[in-house]
């Protein structure tokens, strides 16, 4: 399965799995990104993404820790 920058939830779900210890209410953007565009399985273009992509990324995986 490849992920698409429009796949928050499950990319949401793969950080989660890859980065248990972090919090991700405090998480930097460009951080973020980075580690979105390491997944194994994101295949998008990393010019694609912007703030509200990133951050709806990061509102799944609040709500994937809770």
């Amino acid at each position: 399965m490849s992920l698409k920058w429009i796949d928050t939830l499950d990319i949401a779900i793969e950080l989660d799995e890859k980065h248990p210890d972090v919090d991700p209410r405090i998480i930097r953007f460009t951080d973020l990104h980075q580690w979105v565009c390491e997944l194994a399985d994101f295949d998008d273009d990393p010019e694609r993404s912007g703030e509200k992509i990133l951050e709806a990324i990061q509102m799944a995986w609040i709500e994937e820790k809770d």
